[in-house]
């Protein structure tokens, strides 16, 4: 009931989150999920890596066990049970046809999918793998991730595609090889994709000093392929390592909080902080799903130790402070974040904050954003609102406006 409260809009409210509403915001969702079929990538991936592959398994006592992973361990499956809202999320988002059968993804599941974001309010939304799809990054072998890239990629565009200009698929990209890294970049390109995912460290498993990162020049030739074919990149939370780190009380809380959230820090850091942006100027990333109430701490702190740490630091940024490069290149996306929201006048960010509703995970506003909206803006100005919930995606994600709102 909580999701349904609302102080409303008020008088410095010139346009509404709902979708009713004749004079609407609008409205892009800058995170949201779609799971592939349980057996695509069986299906669908040469037989000499189906032993490889994630796969459910159940023992004796009926407990269910996800194996195959890279790590070699067996983890146990927690079934938690749902009613109401919290169920109907579960099988939503393209996983359910017009039978309501779970695990379906069919053209009937988009339209059903697009159906819940319109009465959400949402004019557009940018897709990141769910699922079996989440485990496309989770392995340490060049060629084994990048046949898991190009069988999720292919899939979701044939899915996608018909309705680009709605649903708009970010294609995964296998960081752990450069070249191939540049290959599926050059290939995606090529089938429309406007928006790539990065995993937020290239190489998978724990930090390691020894792995390769996006700060290394190493990674200069995937960003020129980037830049030359004008796409927008991303890092989203719980990829480049296992985030199930902590186990025992609190695990569900420190799992999501600590090994989830807090590692999209470091792409950004190595991004603003290494020189990329001042070999490749016109490239534009956004983090996904962690949040904007750590982005002025993070900024202030990057600032104070290129600063105070000047006889360390390497390089000397040629245009400002890293914080700078932030602004003019970066974004961050959030659904609810009060602490974030207070700031993002006054630290600067108006340009920087991408609106989300997680469509259709529980942690996200779906199907009550526009309250979540009220609840969350009442202070902004309209322009902030405004950019916040479309416009800066049109410009970073290169989302088309539709005549009706430049009208």
């Amino acid at each position: 009931m909580w999701r349904l409260e609302t102080p409303g809009g008020s008088e410095n409210w010139n346009k509404s989150p709902y979708a009713k509403s004749d004079d609407k915001y609008f409205m892009i969702s800058c995170d949201t999920h779609l799971s592939p079929p349980a057996k695509l990538f069986h299906e669908r991936m040469d037989s000499k890596f189906h032993s490889r592959l994630a796969r459910v398994e159940v023992d004796g006592d009926g407990v269910k066990w996800m194996v195959g992973l890279e790590n070699g361990r067996r983890e146990k499956i927690y079934e938690a049970p749902m009613e109401g809202e919290d169920k109907y999320r579960s099988v939503a988002g393209g996983s359910r046809s017009n039978t309501a059968t779970p695990g379906i993804v069919d053209d009937t599941a988009i339209r059903l999918r697009i159906a819940d974001q319109l009465a959400d309010g949402v004019d557009g939304e940018l897709i990141f793998p769910n699922g079996a799809g989440q485990f496309v990054f989770g392995t340490t072998d060049p060629e084994f991730c990048l046949a898991l890239s190009r069988c999720y990629n292919d899939w979701a565009w044939e899915l996608c595609g018909p309705y680009k200009d709605f649903c708009n698929p970010a294609a995964t990209i296998p960081t752990i090889d450069v070249a191939n890294a540049v290959s599926e970049i050059e290939r995606v390109a090529k089938m429309g994709y406007r928006v790539l995912t990065l995993p937020c460290k290239p190489v998978f498993g724990p930090s390691d000093p020894s792995h390769t990162n996006y700060n290394h020049k190493d990674y200069d030739p995937m960003w020129a392929a980037i830049q030359d074919a004008d796409l927008a990149f991303t890092f989203h939370v719980s990829t480049g390592r296992d985030p199930r780190t902590s186990r025992g009380a609190g695990g569900a809380v420190i799992n999501y909080v600590i090994h989830s959230l807090l590692p999209t820090v470091e792409p950004m850091a190595n991004i603003c902080a290494s020189g990329v942006l001042d070999r490749f100027p016109k490239l534009r990333f956004a983090l996904i799903e962690a949040g904007i109430g750590w982005v002025a701490w993070a900024l202030d702190a990057m600032d104070e130790a290129y600063l105070k740490h000047h006889f360390w630091t390497r390089p000397k940024l040629k245009h400002g402070l890293p914080s700078d490069y932030y602004r003019a290149s970066g974004a961050s996306t959030f659904s609810e974040d009060r602490s974030g929201l207070a700031l993002v006048e006054d630290f600067n960010l108006v340009q920087n904050a991408l609106w989300a509703n997680d469509y259709p995970h529980h942690e996200g506003t779906w199907p009550h954003s526009a309250q979540a909206i009220e609840r969350q803006m009442g202070h902004l100005k309209e322009e902030t609102r405004a950019k916040l919930l479309g416009l800066n995606a049109a410009r970073i994600l290169k989302f088309d406006i539709p005549q009706k709102y430049r009208a």
